[in-house]
């Protein structure tokens, strides 16, 4: 077994394909509006943390991956891009990437099994469950690459790091088993913790920092016992993607029973409440007898960005870094959102120097 040699210097995990993933838009109740989850979020984090260690990730096979996912997400997301490139939207609409407009629910369907749609544009709402998550020709290279670079950090921590971080993107906490959405396509926090279970721990903790509830991993994790999953986030009671998920009172089922726990906090929520939520986490994880850690370190809580309704500050990501690393347990921290390019790379430094040398 080995461990990093300089205390507080973490191993940065990266693969340049992830900037491959160009969504130029999103659809918001009906209008197009600039995307924020873009490639220049690599650069602006990879800057910030020069002085850690650097190691691109390496291939991985699909066995993991295919574990967390439904194979024929993994299918559409492979080949949807191809498909809608080689069909009339284009010309006919001017939209080259991949968007839904029509979605399958219960209301439709009323009991009845459905014929699956021929067309891919009716076909697409079946996979993805809003209108921001779009699909261009460089997603899925870029979010399988993402799935590269968390394996290949869970790989290091197995090896004996005490903490690696991965730097993926797209995110993935809002990718459920079958579906994307929320910015995610595939679920790299989940295929992290579902790696640390193969190497040898038996419970994993997966706590959730973004400003938005991953209602993806807590949906692929909602029915396990051998995997926690925590979250602190803005409460979706307010009115907050993802809107249905993300309440007090969603605990788990099954074997999972009491293996999901949900802190949601109040608009304008600043650093003391919120570390402290993180805190009760740590300390939640801790008791339930987990061997390792994977953090979801969204850094959209602080104040500067665009998409938060909470006022975190560095020393705030700094705080929870803290508390989460004194748990003394081998991490991923597995970036999610953040969208503020000039302080996004900052806020992601602190949370490291916080974890690294608690």
């Amino acid at each position: 077994m080995t461990t990093s040699s300089t205390p507080g210097r973490v191993p940065v995990v990266w693969s340049p394909d992830t900037r491959l993933h160009e969504p130029r838009h999103e659809i918001w109740v009906g209008a197009a509006t600039p995307a924020v989850e873009v490639p220049a979020r690599v650069d602006a984090i990879l800057a910030a943390l020069e002085g850690h260690p650097r190691h691109e990730a390496t291939r991985h096979d699909d066995a993991v991956l295919s574990a967390v996912h439904d194979e024929g997400l993994l299918d559409f997301l492979a080949t949807a891009a191809e498909a809608w490139a080689a069909g009339p939207y284009a010309e006919l609409v001017g939209q080259d990437r991949v968007v839904p407009y029509f979605f399958p629910t219960p209301a439709m369907t009323q009991g009845m099994t459905p014929t699956p749609a021929v067309a891919l544009h009716a076909q697409t709402g079946r996979w993805c469950y809003d209108t921001m998550t779009l699909v261009g020709p460089g997603t899925w290279p870029a979010a399988r690459s993402a799935i590269d670079v968390a394996l290949s950090a869970a790989d290091l921590v197995a090896a004996g790091e005490r903490t690696a971080y991965a730097l993926c993107r797209p995110p993935g906490h809002h990718a459920t088993r079958a579906g994307y959405g929320g910015s995610c396509y595939l679920n790299n926090a989940a295929v992290a913790a579902e790696a640390l279970r193969r190497s040898g721990h038996e419970r994993v903790a997966v706590v959730d920092v973004d400003a938005h509830h991953g209602n993806g991993t807590q949906a692929i994790f909602w029915d396990r016992a051998d995997v926690l999953y925590g979250s602190v986030h803005v409460d979706p009671g307010a009115g907050w993607f993802p809107h249905l998920f993300g309440h007090a009172t969603e605990t788990g089922t099954g074997e999972g029973a009491g293996t999901t726990r949900n802190l949601p906090l109040p608009e304008g929520t600043r650093d003391a409440r919120w570390v402290e939520a993180v805190g009760e986490l740590a300390d939640w994880a801790g008791s339930a007898g987990c061997s390792a850690l994977v953090v979801s370190l969204g850094v959209d809580a602080a104040a500067d960005d665009p998409e938060s309704p909470l006022l975190v500050t560095a020393d705030g990501y700094r705080g929870a870094g803290r508390a989460l690393g004194a748990l003394g347990l081998p991490a991923v921290l597995v970036q999610e959102g953040g969208y503020h390019l000039p302080s996004l790379g900052g806020l992601v430094a602190a949370y490291v120097e916080g974890h690294a040398t608690s």
